[in-house]
């Protein structure tokens, strides 16, 4: 990892999402807000999680958008957060839907010996001090014929952060098998906006 990608993971960590909760959702990637955003999303998930209604394990799931998307098509949800008022709103958007929000780690979330059919992560894995030993951990919460679901990318360009979609493909092979990589950033409607960075999901069977 470079020094500027260090930097930048440590001021991901440093953030206070307690305080940055209230406004989270005004980014349109966020909260979904705008229907073409809304249903670009909803079709990239339904191509991405199973068919049937499965168990899916949202880390770091923010104030929920993306869990409420997979609930809608019809599977069960457990979101982790390690930001409690990101939980709260996250719990407010699932109400009355088959989901249990959690406070705690992504990179160690609290589920006990549960076992998902998919690990879903966006923009999350790029922060956590240790990729490759949370990627361990997150293969040992899939059942067999589970899959990951990981949407990342790199951004800014004097100091950029993130983590580029060759290096993600390669921390995941020796733990899963089917490593696809879909590039995002030329579907500027999942954005809300034009985007020239790298911006991609990978989707992994195990």
């Amino acid at each position: 990892m470079t020094s500027e990608n260090t930097h930048g993971v440590a001021a991901a960590q440093e953030t206070d999402w307690d305080a940055q909760a209230a406004a989270f959702d005004d980014e349109p990637d966020h909260g979904l807000r705008d229907a073409g955003v809304r249903a670009a999303w909803a079709d990239r998930l339904r191509a991405w999680l199973p068919e049937h209604p499965a168990d899916v394990l949202d880390l770091g799931c923010g104030t929920g958008s993306l869990s409420l998307l997979a609930a809608g098509q019809g599977h069960r949800v457990t979101g982790v957060d390690r930001s409690p008022a990101m939980a709260e709103r996250a719990r407010a958007k699932l109400a009355g839907h088959p989901a249990e929000i959690l406070c705690g780690d992504a990179a160690a979330p609290p589920v006990g010996d549960r076992r998902f059919d998919v690990v879903l992560v966006r923009h999350v894995l790029w922060a956590l001090p240790d990729p490759a030993g949370a990627l361990r951990h997150w293969r040992g919460l899939l059942r067999p014929g589970g899959r990951f679901v990981l949407v990342e990318g790199v951004w800014g360009t004097i100091a950029p952060v993130g983590i580029p979609a060759a290096r993600l493909a390669a921390l995941l092979e020796p733990l899963a098998r089917d490593v696809r990589v879909e590039h995002l950033s030329g579907h500027s409607l999942l954005w809300g906006k034009d985007v020239d960075d790298e911006r991609y999901a990978v989707v992994a069977g195990v």
